[in-house]
């Protein structure tokens, strides 16, 4: 056979065929529109959660506590625990505030609830410690946000030194009368924690007894009952509806509302739902004030990983311990020797003893 017969027939190598040559054009345009579609879904996507980012971020108020108070402060832990002071503040400030705390020409804001937050070394087992807001305290001397001094004062008022100089002013009072170092501040008003409960669906709680409260509209029989955020705020906030009408027998309807609220917010597939978890988000930062080491979506996400052992049903809340003022029964004042073994357990993260729980005056509820 001829050699020149014998490669007619056989595709030269330097003659491809213009099949095999477009064939990897035509997938390579297609992988150039796929990429940058990927490319502009992926900035798309960047963008908006940078701003959904900075937006939570920016909702985040701060104060700068460690500032504001100096080096005469109690030493911190010799562990790893910490201490949180978490106010619910009743500021009028703004149209939803003024409405949901009734409105009337109440002006300034006090410290509506307080609490101090204890979470021991290894993050298990917190303790929270109510402060009621008649206690009669000696306001230490304390700086404004202008800078001018606000001279020391017996026997006033707990929850109004939050309206006479401040939440700087609130944190020196509370280390002054426990000897504890607060390690961090957080505050939330009237409507942010309504947006909050209603932002998870609402709040489950067990009423204890039948409550009706002419004074907030609060109406609600014995038993189990799915709150509102609107009915949630009349809830922590009812004092005629419960015990002798005083500060003291609404501090237990507080911590288990409090319970109740962060097993509700722990129960939730937050990572399954991003819309949820970012309405959540929303709602309990836009209202939020903290001390300037937790005022950043990352500080707060930080210390909120950092508490995920603990678990709310073992979490323990406790009344500080007091009696009535012989002054004016209207007023209580730290119980001793409780309160101060109380303060000392805590200042030493160690175990709180029985005694120290029980409160001399408790309001007319079951201590």
């Amino acid at each position: 056979m001829s050699p020149t017969v014998a490669t007619s027939n056989v595709p030269r190598s330097d003659q491809p065929s213009t099949r095999r040559r477009k064939k990897p054009a035509r997938r390579r345009r297609v992988w150039r529109w796929i990429a940058l579609s990927v490319v502009v879904v992926l900035l798309a996507a960047g963008g908006t959660a940078w701003w959904m980012y900075n937006h939570l971020d920016g909702n985040i108020k701060g104060v700068d506590i460690n500032k504001a108070l100096g080096d005469d402060r109690p030493e911190k832990l010799p562990t790893s625990g910490q201490n949180l002071l978490v106010l619910g503040s009743d500021s009028r400030a703004g149209a939803q505030n003024k409405e949901l705390g009734g409105g009337g020409s109440v002006s300034g804001a006090r410290s509506d609830t307080a609490m101090v937050v204890h979470i021991p070394e290894g993050r298990q087992q917190a303790v929270a410690v109510s402060i009621p807001r008649d206690t009669l305290v000696t306001r230490p001397e304390c700086t404004k946000a202008d800078g001018s001094k606000t001279p020391s004062a017996n026997r006033v008022m707990f929850n109004s030194v939050y309206s006479q100089v401040g939440p700087a002013c609130v944190v020196k009072t509370v280390e002054k009368m426990s000897g504890v170092r607060i390690d961090h501040y957080l505050e939330i008003n009237f409507a942010g924690f309504k947006d909050l409960v209603d932002a998870i669906g609402g709040v489950t709680v067990d009423v204890p007894q039948d409550i009706h409260d002419t004074s907030s509209g609060l109406d609600l029989t014995a038993g189990p009952h799915k709150l509102d955020g609107t009915q949630s705020l009349a809830y922590v906030r009812t004092r005629h509806g419960i015990g002798d009408g005083s500060d003291l027998g609404r501090i237990g309807l507080q911590q288990q509302f409090l319970l109740a609220l962060l097993s509700e917010v722990k129960s939730q597939d937050l990572l399954g739902s991003p819309t949820n978890s970012y309405k959540i988000a929303n709602s309990a930062t836009k209202s939020l004030t903290t001390d300037s080491g937790l005022a950043s979506l990352k500080s707060l996400a930080e210390f909120a990983r950092s508490m995920n052992g603990v678990d709310p049903s073992s979490m323990e809340t406790i009344m500080l311990p007091v009696a009535y003022d012989k002054q004016d029964p209207n007023r209580v004042v730290a119980a001793q020797p409780q309160a101060g073994d109380l303060w000392k357990a805590i200042r030493k993260d160690g175990t709180i003893p029985e005694s120290a729980k029980k409160s001399p005056a408790t309001g007319g509820s079951a201590s």
